[in-house]
């Protein structure tokens, strides 16, 4: 089949959906609860898209040759992964996945867990998905398929237009936050994205393991937090132990008090 720009609109959107699949059922596996993952409205993975019309466009040559295609089909995938991950981070100051807790992670971003099912992937895209698409678009005219691809632009790139404003404002919220503890900051974030409309909700409920990429400020306030802390329990401990002296020296000069009357009571009834 010949390769169209409708075609690979097509592509993008189909393996996007199958993306958002996987990370639905990832997350039914690993937290037992439904979790509409992406940060984008729809139901899809823009990231899976572009892996999939690349690995397409660039290794559809080397069908003859399956370890070449694998291969290739890793570094494409983790690459992609890789500077989306940068790139985001860059723009939003958010960290929307990590792995850093992973065997053979580079800086979190990618790792070798998920680097070889995108060679597998890329396999079965080649040899048994791609093929049944290229199918089933051939049944429809060049007239259908350019303006089913061109609803699925307009209606992509509105969702982008409308995610894209919920992310600067949540970007601009954690800024306006960075002057609290840690504590205070992460309640307060919460608060106010549950206060916004639902498509803040959607970014928070798809992402409940944000990171707060604001690493040299939250460094900064962690520790004067932690020294503010430190000096007001010293204080504290200090007030509570000078307050036990004063009253034990109070007591002591009572008691002497009551006892010095009860030896003068003592000596007037003997005279």
């Amino acid at each position: 089949m010949n390769l169209c720009f409708e075609t690979y609109v097509l592509l993008f959107i189909i393996y996007s959906i199958f993306g958002w699949i996987i990370e639905v059922i990832n997350e039914l596996i690993t937290c037992h609860r439904f979790v509409n993952r992406g940060f984008l409205i729809g139901p899809y993975c823009p990231i899976y898209g572009c892996g999939g019309v690349l690995i397409t466009f660039l290794l559809s040559k080397y069908y003859n040759h399956p370890v070449t295609l694998f291969i290739l089909a890793i570094v494409i995938c983790s690459l992609l992964e890789y500077f989306t991950s940068y790139f985001m981070e860059k723009l939003f100051n958010l960290r929307w996945w990590d792995y850093s807790n992973r065997k053979y992670n580079i800086n979190g971003r990618i790792c070798a867990e998920t680097m070889i099912p995108f060679g597998i992937l890329g396999l079965v895209m080649i040899y048994l998905i791609n093929p049944l698409l290229f199918k089933l678009f051939s049944l429809f005219t060049i007239d259908t398929l350019h303006k089913i691809s061109l609803t699925i632009i307009i209606v992509f790139l509105l969702d982008c237009l409308i995610s894209l404003f919920t992310l600067v404002n949540i970007k601009s919220d954690i800024k306006f936050y960075e002057k609290d503890n840690t504590a205070e900051i992460a309640s307060k974030i919460k608060d106010f994205l549950f206060k916004k409309n639902w498509s803040y909700r959607r970014i928070l409920n798809a992402y409940p393991s944000i990171k707060l990429i604001v690493k040299e400020n939250f460094n900064k306030i962690i520790s004067k937090e932690k020294y503010e802390q430190e000096k007001l329990k010293i204080e504290t401990e200090a007030k509570i132990e000078k307050l036990r002296l004063e009253n034990e020296y109070k007591i002591s000069k009572l008691r002497k008090r009551a006892e010095e009357k009860l030896k003068n009571i003592q000596k007037k009834n003997k005279n």
